[in-house]
């Protein structure tokens, strides 16, 4: 048996979780906070056997698309355009929305 721990875009993370419930698959899912921007995320973590965890892969591949996004940082840099320096914020960009996905292997599996 495999896990499948999936770090996930917020936005993002109903679209898979639809597309893995109707693939068969259950997943349980909590909500964090990464990247340089502090994003939203949604960690799943699905329960599979061996043979399936490319199929899973492949439906989280296919429902993650990544996109840059900014935002305005609180520092601002000085511009000097002429006899008065003026100060404009800064503009930060980082790649998000992607899938970070770990596949590891389990021991033992009990339901109680």
């Amino acid at each position: 048996m495999k896990m499948v721990m999936a770090i996930i875009d917020r936005e993002e993370a109903a679209r898979v979780l639809e597309a893995l419930i109707a693939g068969g698959y259950t997943a349980t899912f909590n909500d964090s906070r990464s990247g340089f921007l502090r994003q939203s995320k949604e960690s799943l973590y699905i329960g599979v056997e061996a043979d399936q965890v490319e199929n899973v892969l492949a439906i989280i591949q296919n429902n993650c698309r990544s996109h840059v996004e900014s935002r305005e940082s609180e520092a601002e840099a000085e511009v000097s355009t002429g006899p008065l320096p003026r100060a404009i914020p800064r503009r930060t960009f980082a790649q998000v929305g992607s899938a970070a996905v770990f596949v590891w292997d389990v021991d033992r599996f009990e339901t109680y």
